[in-house]
């Protein structure tokens, strides 16, 4: 890696978020192995291919939670709300597809809905704040462009009123274990007792070799469809630090991987070089050397086993109180409350 001197260009990234843009590509490509976080993926352009990621045949776990939620929002919003209206938070919220089946059903439980989606991505907020005007007009949109991980500060419910937040999507298998751990823990700090949390989780493969439980395949083209349109997801990740950086990603020099870690339970996905090269980037002025072979590790997608989700949430302050899931317990919903 090289330092070379040179003007750091305008950012074409939200305010807020374009200091911890440089921090984290800086550190991650200095890192051996390299690595970057997966919000990285979420511009405009990345959030137009993760909605077309969920619409892939390949793609259950969106299919699966959706159906989750059509049969069972009701009793979910019933069970969460104990009464009260509610307030519902979304971490990651993207375009909140599957959020508005239960969007729907707060408002046909109490009439109205204060719904306040978190997200790094402007555009999405602003493309799913247009949709839920014009399809529920009942829902009050309350946006927030933040990077939820790095904390959250929430204004107290009213009375009568009871939060629940949502982080579904299995978006809490994009971290380690112990990452999981404290972004749930600082999700209980930013609520208040007896507030809820919506956890969606993937559920590990099946290792009996059982008719109904997902097999190691299925999981891997989840992630690696036929079209290739997961493949752009990742490479545009490198094309946003291009446009933003000011960096010279040749993103024909670079191979969407994926792996199987049965020993962690999860999904790797990683951007491979395919030659040496050295990648410039101005923003940061520097250089950072790859080999041929070398990965830059994007993403991770953590598998639960059976009773690891409610271990998480209890070390993490919640109660577990309920929980939802497909027919072939291949996806799986849980409800908990903040102690």
């Amino acid at each position: 890696m090289a330092t070379v001197a040179t003007e750091i260009p305008a950012f074409q990234t939200h305010p807020e978020l374009a200091e911890s843009l440089i921090d984290v590509v800086r550190a991650g490509l200095s890192r051996t192995p390299k690595r970057l976080p997966p919000w990285l993926f979420y511009d405009e352009a990345g959030s137009v291919l993760f909605d077309r990621i969920t619409q892939l045949p390949e793609y259950y776990l969106t299919r699966i939670e959706r159906g989750i939620f059509e049969g069972c929002g009701d009793e979910v919003i019933a069970a969460a709300a104990g009464g009260d209206r509610l307030r519902v938070l979304e971490l990651g919220a993207g375009s909140a597809d599957k959020t508005r089946l239960l969007l729907a059903a707060a408002v046909a439980y109490r009439g109205s809905v204060r719904y306040q989606p978190v997200d790094v991505s402007g555009s999405a907020l602003d493309a799913a704040r247009g949709r839920l005007e014009l399809e529920l007009p009942q829902v009050e949109v309350e946006p927030l462009v933040a990077d939820y991980t790095r904390g959250l500060y929430l204004d107290r419910c009213e009375d009568g009123e009871r939060r629940l937040a949502l982080f579904i999507g299995s978006s809490i298998g994009n971290f380690d274990p112990e990452d999981a751990l404290l972004v749930l823990r600082g999700l209980r700090d930013a609520l208040e007792p007896g507030d809820g949390l919506l956890l969606g989780v993937d559920l590990a493969p099946s290792s009996t070799g059982s008719t109904d439980g997902k097999t190691e395949r299925e999981l891997i083209a989840a992630y690696d469809d036929r079209e290739g349109v997961t493949a752009q997801f990742n490479n545009n990740l490198l094309a946003r630090l291009n446009r933003e950086l000011g960096a010279d990603f040749d993103l024909e020099a670079f191979r969407h991987r994926i792996r199987w870690n049965r020993e962690r339970s999860r999904i790797e996905m990683h951007l491979e070089s395919e030659l040496a090269q050295t990648v410039r980037i101005a923003g940061l002025g520097q250089e950072f050397d790859f080999a041929r072979g070398e990965t830059i590790h994007t993403e991770n997608s953590h598998k639960y086993r059976d009773g690891e989700a409610e271990s998480l949430l209890r070390a993490a302050g919640f109660e577990p109180e309920r929980r939802w899931s497909d027919a072939n317990g291949w996806f799986a919903v849980h409800l908990a409350v903040r102690s």
